[in-house]
């Protein structure tokens, strides 16, 4: 593992490796220990979207390992513009030990980490979220939940975070339902990637079905960065996926509530299903930073803790 642009470049070894280091820093840091395994280490942030829960988890994380972290805007770069990918990415290899880039195009992650000759990690493309996945799945594993053992339902757009969890579930052998108008299924070749990889995936149109039974229910936006000259076609096509109380029934008694945030209330998600008691999304936020603290330290060689 030299880079993560995509759960696709992990093993099942490697991320069970990953959840027991992502706990052992968690335990650390509610203890207080204000170790530095990657002192002197630095990340360069690199950002074409905007973003609460990736910037700060990656920024606040590199501190907590005693390292150092510089944002870059997308209007302070120009990928590609002002200077091409592959000059970005020798220049920076240059100056810091690790990057992680948050995209449009999963393309800009591939060809910095073919230019650079330093570790890079995709903090989201639009074709995956790594980084999510770990976090949301290390967020079952860290309650006691065999992911052999449950059964795991999506609602909604077959997108990038859909992707990553297609995959982490085949690799961790956890049979996945997604449900998706039509139109909007995950990308073919990920679906063949996963079920390669010995995934049991199940598509679907019909919101119950994916729900029925389900230990977890998740869901996203219908309306992503960039997408929003869609806004009505979507609307008009996922209203009849909206994760409610309704729909929350189906699923098994307890059954827990995922949305990796942003969430536009009312559209994708009820108040009372994200507030609710069943809902772990809070869980799952504060888990990115714990869980991209073992990929950083995983990366730069710092071992376990």
């Amino acid at each position: 593992m030299n880079h993560l642009l995509s759960i696709a470049d992990l093993s099942r070894e490697e991320v069970l490796r990953l959840f027991r280091l992502t706990a052992a820093l968690k335990a650390r840091q509610k203890a207080g220990d204000r170790g530095a395994p990657l002192a002197g280490r630095s990340l360069a942030l690199i950002f074409e979207k905007p973003s609460l829960r990736t910037r700060v988890t990656f920024e606040v994380g590199m501190v907590q390992l005693g390292g150092a972290a510089v944002y870059l805007s997308a209007q302070e770069i120009g990928l590609g513009v002002r200077e091409s990918i592959p000059d970005v990415a020798r220049n920076l290899g240059r100056w810091v030990d690790i990057v992680a880039a948050r995209t449009f195009r999963h393309a800009t992650v591939e060809t910095l980490a073919a230019h650079a000759a330093i570790p890079v990690i995709n903090g989201l493309s639009d074709v995956e979220h790594p980084c999510q996945a770990l976090a949301d799945f290390f967020t079952l594993w860290e309650r006691g939940m065999d992911p052999g053992r449950i059964r795991l339902a999506w609602i909604g757009d077959g997108n990038n975070v859909c992707h990553s969890l297609l995959l982490l579930a085949a690799l961790l052998g956890t049979p996945l339902a997604v449900a998706t108008p039509p139109g909007y299924a995950p990308d073919p070749g990920i679906q063949a990637r996963a079920r390669a990889l010995g995934g049991r995936v199940m598509l679907t149109t019909d919101p119950r079905e994916a729900a029925e039974g389900a230990d977890v229910l998740y869901t996203d936006v219908w309306i992503s960065v960039g997408q929003e000259g869609e806004r009505e076609q979507r609307l008009e096509a996922f209203q009849r996926y909206q994760l409610n109380d309704r729909l929350l029934g189906f699923a098994r008694p307890g059954a827990l509530v995922m949305h990796c945030l942003p969430a536009h209330r009312g559209e994708e998600v009820t108040d009372s299903v994200l507030d609710g008691p069943q809902s772990v999304v809070l869980d799952q936020s504060e888990n990115r930073l714990h869980a991209q603290k073992a990929v950083l330290l995983h990366l730069l060689g710092g071992g376990d803790v």
